[in-house]
């Protein structure tokens, strides 16, 4: 885990990273927030197939344990976030999920199944597969330095790591755990999201009490094709959150 420690009003972020699981695309958001913000990237094996369950433990160690923390999972880790926070682990004082789920999103990842998950993740690193990837996850304008910083995130990680991590979504379910977070949470939907449908965030009004929904114009990749805005959110989300209890 990598830490950028500095003093400030706003609690740390520990950043939980959505499919590629490298961390590399937090760093626009990274940039965005500033050197200010008290920043731990979570970072998952590229090359070891683990399912939300084996990465669980991995996360969990990872928390700290000495300070107020704020957990985001973004997308794939959207899930793992849920599941931490329900434990309710000592110092967390609020969870932001972004462009995520509770259970598996539908018709977002609908061509994913009946067979065209294992051909689509075979066709990952191929030239082939660049602009739809660039298309779904950063929308139509991406820069060439964004796409070229996911393509880098994306050789990272085995096919084989890919289409495990993609069947999980495929059969995940934390719902039955939204109850048990006690913590306020917040919800950044991008607007223009062609993975997660809108109506994905029902689940999270239904099972989350006062949720903090954000709608923000930007692709699924909302934190790298708009981490201004994104980071905005983050911050009056952070400074609003009750203070911790003093002392005894």
């Amino acid at each position: 885990m990598e830490v950028t420690v500095a003093p400030g009003r706003l609690p740390r972020l520990v950043l939980l990273p959505g499919m590629d699981g490298t961390g590399d695309l937090f760093a626009p958001l990274a940039q965005a927030l500033g050197p200010q913000a008290a920043i731990d990237v979570v970072r998952y094996p590229g090359r070891q197939v683990l399912g939300y369950d084996e990465l669980e433990p991995l996360v969990r160690a990872q928390l700290p344990t000495q300070q107020p923390f704020v957990l985001l999972g973004e997308s794939f880790s959207g899930p793992l976030a849920i599941s931490l926070a329900a434990s309710r682990p000592p110092g967390l004082r609020g969870l932001i999920l972004c462009c995520s789920f509770a259970r598996r999103p539908a018709p977002g990842l609908a061509l994913m199944r009946a067979g065209l998950l294992d051909l689509s993740m075979r066709l990952l690193h191929s030239k082939l597969m660049r602009a739809p990837m660039r298309h779904l996850l950063l929308g139509g304008s991406a820069s060439p330095q964004l796409s070229d910083m996911l393509q880098a995130s994306l050789k990272q990680v085995s096919v084989a790591v890919m289409t495990h991590r993609m069947k999980e979504v495929q059969r995940v379910d934390v719902r039955d755990k939204l109850s048990r977070v006690g913590v306020p949470a917040m919800y950044l939907q991008a607007l223009q999201d062609r993975v997660v449908p809108r109506r994905a965030v029902a689940a999270f009004q239904r099972g989350l009490s006062a949720l903090h929904l954000v709608q923000l114009d930007g692709p699924h990749g909302l934190l790298q094709a708009s981490p201004a805005a994104s980071a905005r959110a983050i911050e009056n989300f952070c400074r609003d959150l009750p203070s911790p209890p003093a002392c005894p």
